[in-house]
């Protein structure tokens, strides 16, 4: 994660670069903007990006390239939808670029395996889950929530893994005992902090989650 500028080739980067800005152009226009018109919703969703921000910035590393950090992308992606998620984790983003914590050419690479993959992934679990599975509070809270953002930041960490070595950065040996391991860790804290915040808005503010509807959820027989 936080790709530093030139450790990766540069015609990936560029690549990258552009298929991330036809991302985020499409969700630019998409987005549910009327969702923060309402000027609380707007308020978490600008208190998100700043706190998601500080998250980024407490990372741990052993070499360039090879770090870790929480992500929240499931969370933001329950709470808003994915465009807006992913323009607010592109946010992020931007302001750890500004300070130095990741390159600007790999600015898209890293949006790639930091954001568009892990919210990508959680909308498409709670789709699914929302046409297959029972209309559960628990249903909602431990799939959608817990196990959904265990795997996104496994996922992320699974691709940063394959572009580290079929770049030949990193030797894939190497990766798969010094690197990959450590998402186990990662994967159950972000499991464990999404699932509390799901829990705690899903119980006090169900109106932060887009995605939550209190009649359907709690008032089920």
């Amino acid at each position: 994660m936080n790709f530093p500028d030139h450790l990766l080739p540069t015609e990936l980067c560029w690549a990258a670069n552009a298929l991330s800005l036809a991302i985020l152009l499409a969700c630019l226009k998409s987005a549910p903007w009327r969702h923060l018109k309402d000027t609380s919703l707007l308020n978490v969703f600008m208190a998100g990006i700043v706190g998601l921000m500080l998250v980024w910035a407490v990372n741990a590393g052993i070499k360039p390239g090879l770090n870790f950090h929480l992500l929240g992308a499931t969370l933001l992606s329950l709470m808003f939808g994915p465009q807006l998620a992913i323009i607010a984790l592109a946010l992020v983003l931007l302001g750890i670029t500004t300070f130095g914590m990741a390159g600007w050419l790999s600015y898209g690479l890293n949006l790639m395996l930091m954001v568009v993959i892990p919210a990508m992934f959680s909308w498409g679990v709670f789709r699914w889950v929302d046409r297959k599975l029972p209309n559960h509070l628990f249903v909602y809270i431990f799939v959608v929530g817990f196990f959904c953002a265990g795997v996104a930041i496994t996922l992320c960490g699974l691709a940063s893994t394959f572009v580290l070595s079929e770049s030949a950065i990193y030797k894939r040996e190497y990766l798969g005992e010094h690197y990959l391991p450590y998402y186990i860790f990662m994967a159950w804290s972000e499991a464990m902090l999404t699932g509390m915040a799901v829990t705690l808005m899903a119980a006090f503010r169900p109106a932060w989650l887009s995605t939550f509807n209190d009649k359907r959820y709690l008032k089920t027989k």
